[in-house]
């Protein structure tokens, strides 16, 4: 899979890709994530991305001549994608139609916004990440590749994983633990040690559906309620 980043502080992005899952993937050639610097793609001295907005106003636009450029010479994998607040939410379910196909790319945004034109004629979609004001795409951007990588097949260690953690099926995670078994008197629950992995699997169906009613119901909600099954399990299981 290929990723392509556009923004003017490169510097935010290459240290946190390079680490952890994502820098050995991309090691390894499973990823191949690009980070492109608007400022090499200007045409003054300065190196400047940014100018003031037609009609006034406070604060600084992108320009749409070095994003024109730099997507134009670089032919990035498509869709490409601005991060801003108009756009579809990011998900586990859009994480997980990203991760199936070979790219995307995306434009971070800084300043006042981005000339309109490049939303207009440049832009294929717009991706948020929530209803919240940062200081630029940045973060954004890493949230995008860390959400969507993660998930594609050779990135993570145990590809099971990505099948049992949050919003997998709809639903929390159910609660995890480790040794000691007894710590400071909080002890793991017995199923857990029983060795029966078909009541250990129920157990924690249960405990992800006691989780999510309790906490994320609009979730349960989306699921179109509860099932018999779920209630027989939580009948089970469900803490009191």
């Amino acid at each position: 899979m290929r990723i392509d980043v556009f923004t003017c502080l490169p510097q935010l992005l290459e240290p946190v890709l390079a680490g952890s899952l994502l820098g050995r993937a991309r090691e390894t050639g499973v990823l191949d994530v690009k980070v492109h610097d608007l400022r090499d793609y200007t045409s003054d001295r300065h190196r400047s991305v940014d100018d003031t907005p037609f009609g006034g106003g406070p604060g600084m636009v992108l320009a749409a001549e070095p994003i024109f450029k730099a997507v134009e010479t670089v032919d990035p994998p498509r869709p490409l994608f601005l991060l801003g607040p108009g756009g579809r939410r990011l998900d586990q379910r859009l994480a997980a139609e990203l991760a199936s196909g070979d790219g995307f790319s995306l434009l971070c945004g800084r300043y006042e916004g981005v000339d309109e034109r490049v939303r207009e004629h440049l832009v294929d979609d717009e991706l948020s990440i929530g209803d919240y004001v940062l200081a630029g795409g940045e973060a954004a951007a890493f949230v995008v590749v860390e959400a969507v990588t993660r998930l594609v097949p050779g990135v993570m260690g145990n590809e099971a994983s990505g099948e049992e953690e949050s919003f997998a099926g709809g639903l929390l995670e159910y609660p995890h633990y480790t040794r000691p078994a007894d710590f400071r008197g909080w002890e793991v629950p017995e199923v857990l040690r029983s060795g029966d992995h078909g009541r250990v699997e129920r157990w924690r169906r249960a405990q992800a559906l006691a989780r999510t009613v309790e906490r994320r119901p609009d979730l349960i909600e989306m699921r179109g309620g509860l099932t018999e099954e779920d209630r027989a399990l939580l009948a089970e299981f469900g803490p009191e």
